[in-house]
């Protein structure tokens, strides 16, 4: 049998023609685009540093605005029902007052320390920096920040440990979050909190109202790094406040829930815990400081 050839025609031609020349030319605008947008950040992140650059060499640190925090006795722990890890009530002394930061750390603050020391600027997501609080920063990000603004001002910060944290969220309250058991409306940044923030994007720090202490946002818009290695239970944890550095240290403790959870993950016991080399978008800090 003969086999038939198939011949194809001229206009096909032309046509694959086209679509091809076509294809090729969105490609290779989009790959322009990409370019356009990634030389566009990296002009921005360079005009960013040389401004961070210029008020650091002005002699304008940056420093976090801090709250002395008493000393006390309280009942660490969940007493309106949660997790094995939050169940095992037990008191805490508190033996001296210590200076807790009144806000989370925020970008303003951050970007001096990363400029200063060559690290990367956490992305804002276009959200913008200033006030808002920093994101995308691991445990070591938050423990090296501390160290180096330590090394800058002669104070030693640091970051809280676990139960110096709930003892200052909870601000004397018994409740689920400092303000009651219900989470109310405009309280916090959360998935259902009721801001205008919700599930969006964090909020500027201090848009809410603070807790009796004086520290805002404890609850909701970014999670808290504390000192603390992760256990499952509080058996065997420290009754005088320091931190708990037995356990997995791999993973480091969270509190205070963040714009992306829910409620029941903002209450003052809730614990949460991070590998710590993770940058999420969520993921923040706030620092202490020891008093002379």
């Amino acid at each position: 049998m003969k086999r038939r050839r198939f011949r194809v025609s001229t206009g096909v031609k032309v046509v694959f023609g086209v679509v091809l020349l076509v294809s090729v030319l969105t490609m290779t605008l989009l790959r322009q685009q990409i370019v356009v947008k990634e030389l566009s950040k990296e002009g921005a992140t360079t005009v960013l540093r040389m401004a961070t650059r210029e008020v650091l060499e002005r002699g304008g640190l940056k420093t976090p605005e801090m709250v002395e925090i008493p000393a006390g006795i309280f009942r660490m722990g969940e007493f309106q029902g949660g997790g094995n890890d939050q169940r095992s009530l037990h008191m805490v002394r508190i033996a001296t007052p210590f200076a807790m930061g009144k806000y989370e750390v925020t970008f303003e603050a951050y970007d001096q320390f990363a400029v200063a020391t060559g690290r990367e600027l956490p992305d804002d997501r276009g959200w913008g920096r200033g006030k808002r609080p920093v994101m995308r920063v691991s445990w070591n990000d938050a423990v090296a920040y501390a160290r180096w603004l330590s090394e800058q001002t002669g104070k030693r910060y640091r970051l809280p440990t676990e139960a110096e944290w709930e003892y200052a969220a909870r601000a004397g309250s018994t409740t689920r979050y400092w303000w009651g058991n219900d989470i109310g409306r405009n309280n916090a940044n959360c998935i259902g909190c009721g801001s205008r923030w919700d599930n969006k994007q964090t909020a500027p720090v201090g848009s809410f109202r603070p807790n009796d202490f004086g520290l805002y946002d404890t609850a909701g818009n970014v999670w808290e790094w504390v000192e603390d290695c992760w256990n499952k239970s509080y058996d065997g944890a420290p009754s005088d406040g320091s931190a708990w550095l037995g356990g997995d240290c791999s993973n480091r403790v969270l509190r205070g829930g963040s714009w992306v959870f829910i409620p029941w993950g903002l209450r003052s016991a809730y614990r949460f815990r991070g590998w710590t080399v993770n940058r999420y978008v969520d993921f923040g800090f706030r620092v202490a400081r020891t008093l002379p």
